[in-house]
């Protein structure tokens, strides 16, 4: 049985009053106007209160919540408030991305699980095609060719008898021209199932600039010519990829495998070897999100208008993880979340600690579920109180504040009637307007975000209390996106920015304010202080010791 003890801090007996914590969803730091920047939200909007907050607060941090500080792949990924929340309740970091993918199919839990059963089941039962698309490299950023193999493996052994794969071309997470190195590797594969009576077979590719693997909105022909190949495998045709790559190479002398035009794999006959039809299953294996969310909202969605897909098969899809947990895409998902166990708030309760955690229905599950441990339960009903404001269902862009103020009240009325002990709080516009890619609307967003930091400083001070203000991601202070390699803003033909509505790569604040704040100074000994050290500092704050695995407390007593 877990031992839930907390031993009291040897110097400090926790802040006199009620400790809130303000997540400032999707609220990143760049340096915008100083750069000539113009599409920063933050930077733009009118923030008086988190102005005079970064030049005032005894503390000000600046902390990693992306890549490998919240347990993603690389420091390439960028961050989002699943993990983010995850590795602020948590106080560790646990592994996500590929290397939960390398588990869940070393286990067997992947092949064990419903998304997979019903995957398999589908198309045994109508006799159909199981079809995987996704980056074919081992570069190991968006997708690793072992897992597709892995999977490769599994569906005869499953009763799996059809199965189509639609590889796509790297050329930038590995050498440039190395495509036919790897469909070489995969062909081997397939041709082992063959042996078996599978049928096997590449049915369409093309490179991952050209085709289906676009991010951020910028270009959704992208996309749509990825459909059209892969789904209605129209296309130029080829015998084989082989033959695809060879004279596609000859055509275009020096181009590089991210850039080869798309191209459809035919039979003797001359018909296409893999549409998908009604009927069929099909995997997404990129296990990274940003270049697989719109492939998988033409997959998913009734509605959906970003292009005429024309013939809309119904299929069964599933992403090899969840691309977007803010927008729950996609519905089903090989990998499951990572399972953490002794997060902060379980500790809290088993030690006489009473909590709040309040948010509008788009964020709520973060400030529960996810900050819980992916736990949906309470871990104790008469210490823990859960507030959720039903959010508008209105496009956020035209109601930017969002429901903001209803959920800043309720902290208010909080501490005024001196409920709760630790009171946690996710404001959700910085990142749900920051995804519109609508720059006005994140501007006023941020205004209303700083107007109840404004209205929580000043509850927090008549209840005696003390405030952290911190986000779990970036998103609104870049609205339009920038060229790694230069800095320059992106421009589409005609000069236009290129609007960005993904998370971002950036630092996000940490301040602390308020009673007994100016005991404590930024501990210099942490090395790359991020989002995972926040539950030590928010045990050392109430009063208590850390468990020797947490990750260090961001501050240290003056005195």
């Amino acid at each position: 049985m877990t031992d839930f003890s907390l031993p009291p801090h040897p110097r400090f007996a926790g802040v006199p009053g009620p400790l809130v914590l303000a997540i400032l969803d999707g609220v990143g730091l760049y340096r915008g106007r100083a750069e000539g920047y113009q599409a920063n939200a933050f930077d733009l909007a009118s923030t008086p209160n988190l102005d005079r907050l970064f030049a005032t607060a005894p503390v000000f941090l600046r902390l990693a919540a992306h890549g490998l500080a919240v347990g993603l792949p690389s420091d390439a990924d960028m961050g989002n408030s699943e993990v983010g929340h995850n590795a602020m309740g948590a106080g560790r970091i646990f592994e996500q991305g590929a290397k939960l993918v390398d588990q869940a199919i070393a286990s067997g839990a992947l092949f064990r699980g419903p998304v997979w059963q019903r995957l398999v089941r589908n198309v045994i039962e109508h006799g159909s095609t199981f079809h995987l698309i996704g980056l074919l490299s081992d570069g190991n950023v968006h997708s690793h060719i072992r897992h597709l193999e892995a999977l490769l493996d599994r569906l005869p052994v499953d009763g799996v008898r059809r199965i189509r794969v639609h590889p796509l071309a790297d050329g930038r997470d590995v050498d440039p021209v190395t495509y036919h190195v790897y469909l070489d590797r995969l062909e081997r594969a397939l041709a082992e199932l063959a042996k078996t009576g599978v049928d096997a077979a590449v049915a369409s590719g093309g490179g991952r600039m050209r085709i289906t693997m676009d991010r951020y909105n910028a270009d959704w022909e992208m996309v749509r010519r990825g459909w059209q190949i892969h789904v209605h495998g129209e296309g130029r045709s080829f015998r084989s990829a082989q033959q695809a790559v060879c004279e596609l190479r000859a055509a275009q002398p020096g181009v590089i495998d991210q850039d080869l035009p798309p191209f459809v794999v035919v039979g003797d006959d001359g018909r296409p070897l893999g549409p998908i039809v009604d009927g069929d299953s099909v995997v997404f294996f990129n296990f990274r999100g940003d270049r697989a969310l719109e492939i998988s909202r033409a997959f998913t969605e009734p509605g959906f208008a970003e292009f005429d897909r024309g013939r809309w098969p119904r299929v069964q899809y599933a992403g090899m993880m969840e691309y977007d947990g803010d927008l729950r895409i996609p519905e089903a998902y090989l990998v499951e979340p990572p399972a953490i166990s002794r997060t902060v708030s379980e500790y809290l309760v088993h030690n006489g600690v009473s909590q709040l955690a309040v948010a509008e229905t788009q964020k709520f599950g973060h400030v529960t579920y996810f900050w819980n441990g992916n736990n949906s339960e309470k871990f104790d009903a008469t210490r823990e109180e859960w507030v959720e404001i039903p959010s508008d269902r209105i496009a956020f862009e035209h109601a930017p504040a969002m429901k903001a103020r209803e959920v800043c009240q309720v902290v208010v009325d909080r501490l005024a009637r001196n409920t709760h002990r630790f009171l946690r709080v996710n404001f959700a516009n910085g990142d749900m307007v920051g995804h519109t890619g609508v720059l006005a609307a994140a501007v006023a967003a941020m205004e209303v975000v700083d107007e109840c930091v404004g209205a929580l400083e000043r509850a927090v001070a008549a209840a005696k209390g003390t405030l952290i203000v911190t986000a779990d991601h970036g998103n609104l202070e870049m609205m339009w996106e920038v060229d790694d390699a230069t800095g320059n803003v992106k421009r589409r033909v005609g000069g236009a920015p290129v609007i960005k509505t993904s998370h971002t790569l950036n630092p996000v604040p940490w301040l602390l304010t308020g009673v007994a704040a100016d005991r404590f100074e930024a501990d210099n000994a942490v090395d790359h202080p991020g989002l995972g050290n926040l539950a030590a500092t928010l045990l050392l704050l109430l009063g208590f010791s850390a468990p020797e695995d947490y990750l260090p407390a961001l501050i240290r007593l003056r005195f």
